[in-house]
């Protein structure tokens, strides 16, 4: 008789005990230090003398079913069948002998999974879900960061920077991929294109109006129809009417630009937590290697590698040296784009009649 399957459990995160290696569990809260004795592996040791080797590795980011396959029958044949995943993908392996960490390493890289993301380097990209999962994607989040990880693969086996560095990527606007280190982020130009003929069948107009955070939208007659307009004056071609109005189409070829933003950061580490600032905007969104956003990454990350101190975050140093040195040093130029002048923005906008820098 076929075993009947077990409810789901939504009450909360699953116990994570069930799933950590033997090791871990019996010496959860007891570890006495951890050293990095490559990139890519960390060392902990516990009070007792217990020692375990954790070996990350870089993925695709998005994986299909075969690849976890493959990743699991590593788990299976080389560290008692425990692996867990980070937050950006990345599979951590447990062993509890050194000697079983270099044919760890060699089975991974041998399949195309190379090691490294750990202390200061620059750790595997995350994004949303580009077309994969969400509703509104501006562009393939997901390519993005396959075709700049590509390039920025050493900076990821090494731990040559000054600190760890975050980089995200959001296939919208409304940037939920965002607040890295360096975020590349879909940029709208255009308010949203609207099929007056479709609205009404497709549209639940009150759900579109309560979409838009701005206030942009409202209901109206056009050619006799119910339909919708938008105040251009007020629209920041954020995309979220897209979803429940698929009439309202926002992304273009042409008027669909990326952004840089740097400085993002939620540690409270050193100093207080900080939003990311806009550096390069109008970057041309250019499948499938978009090679003038890396250019654009590659840039900042040179730049920082060789003026920022030991274990200044991108914030930090960016801080030190000033906005306008910065853009020099990053070789962007300084546009009215990058002011914060929208109206939302009256809070944070500078009142005084003195200019402050």
């Amino acid at each position: 008789m076929a075993k009947e399957m077990r409810e789901p459990i939504e009450t909360g995160c699953p116990d994570p005990f069930q799933y950590m290696h033997p090791m871990m569990r019996r010496n959860f809260g007891m570890w006495d230090y951890h050293e990095h004795p490559r990139p890519g592996v960390l060392l902990h040791v516990a009070k007792n003398g217990d020692k375990m080797w954790t070996i990350k590795a870089g993925t695709q980011r998005i994986l299909d079913v075969f690849t976890l396959r493959k990743l699991c029958q590593i788990a299976d044949d080389y560290s008692d069948g425990f692996i867990r995943f980070t937050i950006r993908s990345n599979p951590e392996f447990f062993v509890t002998e050194e000697s079983r960490v270099q044919p760890l390493i060699e089975k991974l890289e041998g399949e195309g999974f190379w090691v490294g993301g750990t202390q200061n380097s620059v750790t595997t990209l995350s994004h949303t879900q580009g077309w994969l999962h969400c509703d509104i994607p501006g562009t393939d989040a997901s390519g993005v960061v396959k075709s700049m990880m590509d390039e920025l693969i050493d900076e990821f086996r090494e731990a040559n920077m000054p600190n760890r560095v975050h980089i995200t990527t959001s296939c919208c606007q409304i940037n939920c991929g965002g607040q890295g280190d360096i975020a590349i982020n879909v940029q709208h130009t255009k308010p949203p294109k609207i099929n007056h003929d479709l609205v009404a069948n497709v549209c639940e107009r009150p759900s579109v109006v309560a979409r838009c955070p701005v206030a942009a939208i409202r209901p109206a007659m056009v050619n006799g129809k119910p339909s919708l307009e938008v105040d251009e004056k007020k629209c920041i071609c954020c995309g979220a009417c897209f979803p429940p109005c698929p009439p309202m189409q926002i992304n273009d070829a042409e008027h669909t630009k990326l952004s840089i933003w740097v400085g993002g950061n939620h540690s409270n580490a050193r100093g207080k937590p900080t939003f990311q600032k806009l550096v390069a905007s109008g970057i041309p969104n250019n499948p499938p290697r978009w090679p003038e956003a890396t250019a654009i990454v590659k840039r900042i990350l040179k730049a920082y590698k060789e003026g920022a101190k030991d274990w200044e975050r991108i914030n930090e140093w960016v801080e030190r040296i000033g906005w306008p040195r910065f853009f020099e040093e990053v070789e962007l130029p300084f546009t009215k784009y990058h002011i914060d002048n929208w109206r939302g923005a009256r809070k944070s906008l500078n009142s005084s009649t003195y200019i402050r820098f």
